[in-house]
């Protein structure tokens, strides 16, 4: 294949999408910067010094016509995808009974919604292009599996990616895409600064816990990447050692 690989990441302007979109631009990876907030993703890209390999798309992506948009903005400019990471979320903590809809809506709408629009944008290139094929990366999370106290939107809609990594997965495999889930448990970013200080446990205390260095995912989502299409991690957990995840509760 001429050129270099191409990859999107979502939620490129901080914490873990950055970490990974600029681990993948180190491995040579073109990659198209999706999010929000143009400063941040700019900031990325600065990040990753003069290079003509990034590119910053500002995209929202529970609106479809801004993911479509962003989509084709990848492929005119670099030419394929090879590589998707669905990285974008949000969350709302609070007591399931205190949980309004606009709230309820808005984690579904970026952590569900955004995946599939993304997913089912990047299905149509990598089916239709040559060669065909490709891989997604979902960012499940330990939620996927186990849940914290008081977070029914963000466990619901990790849930349900498992279900769309898995359907994915397989309706994929007739086009040669992948389809991998990893499932990341407290990744040093400023979301976790919280968790790190000291949060909600199962048995209502409230204790610090252990996080990890979100190099750590990055280093995951480029060997992910780095796969030939004959070969996946279907899942992948990678969490701080000593979190409270086995034996959670």
């Amino acid at each position: 294949m001429a050129g270099p690989r191409v990859a999107i990441v979502t939620g490129a302007g901080s914490g873990i999408g950055r970490a990974a979109a600029l681990a993948l631009l180190k491995d040579g990876y073109s990659v198209a910067l999706l999010g929000r907030h143009a400063d941040s993703l700019n900031g990325t890209r600065e990040q990753a010094g003069d290079t003509d390999r990034a590119l910053a798309i500002v995209c929202d992506v529970r609106d479809e016509a801004s993911v479509d948009d962003a989509f084709a903005e990848t492929v005119k400019v670099f030419g394929r995808l090879d590589v998707l990471f669905n990285n974008a979320g949000i969350a709302a903590p609070g007591p399931i009974e205190d949980l309004s809809l606009e709230a309820w809506n808005a984690v579904i709408g970026i952590n569900l919604t955004g995946a599939f629009l993304c997913t089912r944008a990047a299905v149509r290139i990598m089916k239709s292009q040559a060669p065909k094929g490709g891989r997604i990366i979902n960012n499940g999370s330990i939620s996927s599996y186990s849940p914290r106290p008081n977070s029914a939107p963000y466990t619901a809609s990790k849930h349900a990616i498992l279900g769309l990594t898995r359907s994915t997965s397989l309706d994929g495999r007739k086009h040669d895409i992948a389809c991998s889930q990893l499932d990341i448990g407290n990744a040093d970013t400023a979301l976790v600064d919280k968790i790190r200080r000291g949060t909600l446990q199962a048995n209502g205390q409230v204790a610090p816990e252990a996080v990890m260095d979100v190099k750590e995912v990055a280093r995951a989502v480029v060997y992910i990447a780095s796969l030939p299409l004959d070969a996946n991690v279907q899942n992948m957990t990678l969490m701080a050692t000593k979190m409270p995840f086995i034996g959670r509760g």
